[in-house]
């Protein structure tokens, strides 16, 4: 009896300390430390590294892999706190070769109630000037494909947010001439890209 006892003790006590080890299997990973805006190209600075149990599911940086992320530019909006994951950066450029980026300054009234995300496609449209008319009704607007790159929170006062389109180099400066006449308006594409 004291033998079995002993031994339902000592198994126990291994159970115990087997689970205590796999619960405490900590993996070292990278965070975000300060705010990192979309495009912008990450430095050591901006990453720590933490020691926290995590879930295989869960697919952070490695914090031996630090080195990997930095140069690399944040492909959403990095907030302080939170865990790095392989997709939120890229090496790429926003802006891609062949395009242009093109800022342009939206009013409250303009601004959509879906926010505005980077690669969001959105079509250019130009609308006649105030206290013109169309030249032909029959015929839709002309309109220019873009994207979104980036775009900013209301500005204090005026409410107004800048965003910042990719278009083709060849309609790049047809664009800016659309945002200097104030005859652009900006209409969401749907999230299909039909």
């Amino acid at each position: 009896m004291i033998a079995l006892s002993l031994a339902l003790i000592a198994a126990g006590g291994a159970g115990v300390t087997v689970l205590m080890l796999q619960v405490g299997h900590r993996t070292q990973v990278v965070t975000v430390v300060r705010d990192v805006q979309v495009g912008q190209v990450l430095t050591e600075q901006d990453l720590g590294r933490a020691s926290i149990s995590l879930d295989p599911a869960v697919k952070t940086v490695k914090a031996d892999d630090l080195g990997s992320v930095v140069g690399k530019r944040a492909a959403v909006e990095l907030k302080p706190g939170s865990l790095l994951t392989a997709s939120q950066v890229t090496k790429d450029s926003l802006v891609k070769a062949g395009e242009q980026l093109v800022p342009i300054g939206l009013k409250p009234e303009q601004v959509p109630a879906t926010e505005l995300v980077p690669g969001q496609k959105v079509q250019l449209v130009h609308v006649p000037a105030q206290g013109e008319t169309a030249k032909d009704s029959g015929t839709p607007p002309e309109s220019i494909a873009g994207r979104v790159v980036k775009a900013s929170k209301a500005a204090p006062g005026t409410g107004i947010v800048v965003v910042d389109i990719a278009t083709s180099a060849n309609d790049g400066p047809t664009v800016a001439s659309w945002v200097s006449s104030s005859t652009l308006r900006l209409v969401l594409d749907a999230q299909d890209g039909s």
